[in-house]
């Protein structure tokens, strides 16, 4: 049972409000490229987040535009801008730290919305079936490359018409299984 697992990079989900504040009223996202979600790309528009210990410049955002403002690190990241964020599915934004980001037109200070996302698998409901799963449950995500197999646990399977298949890992998890980039893994019901 193969499913393709991507690295998920350091990225911001915005909201339109947000968005103006950062690069001006009436700014729109411009997309660069589109991802391997239906409808989702990766924007032009870049900010900086910073936090009590440090900044990260260049971060990109990702559209479309969301209800609620979501920072995105690895655990890598946020210690070393000093945040200690938790493992969350996106969305659950509640009790998470805040930042600030920097635009070119302005700043934000977020109160929430910083969390390291838990890995998961998009499919749709008809892939599900194929695998043998459902909504919300975890999963076993095996890899296998540079002369480094791997096995993640806790990979939550979630699943929508709109998806497309695809495993979403950060990027401490990519360079802990040593993968190349975007590659095939298989997944496990149990071990």
């Amino acid at each position: 049972m193969k499913i393709i697992v991507e690295t998920s990079a350091r990225h911001i989900h915005i909201t339109e409000e947000h968005l103006a504040v950062l690069f001006g009223e009436g700014a729109t996202l411009t997309c660069k490229k589109e991802l391997s979600q239906p409808g989702q790309f990766a924007c032009e528009e870049r900010v900086t987040i910073v936090g009590p210990k440090g900044e990260m410049k260049n971060v990109s955002i990702l559209g479309p535009f969301r209800s609620q403002t979501q920072v995105e690190l690895s655990r890598t990241d946020a210690r070393k801008i000093g945040l200690d964020a938790p493992i969350r599915e996106s969305g659950d934004l509640a009790g998470s730290p805040g930042c600030k980001l920097i635009g070119p037109k302005g700043e934000i200070d977020l109160d929430c919305g910083v969390i390291i996302a838990k890995r998961h698998a998009h499919m749709t409901p008809e892939q599900a079936a194929q695998f043998g799963v459902v909504d919300k449950q975890n999963i076993y995500i095996k890899l296998n490359y540079n002369d480094r197999m791997l096995i993640f646990g806790d990979v939550v399977a979630r699943v929508n018409p709109q998806y497309g298949l695809a495993v979403h890992i950060d990027t401490d998890e990519a360079n802990a299984a040593g993968l190349p980039g975007t590659v095939e893994g298989e997944v496990l019901l149990s071990l």
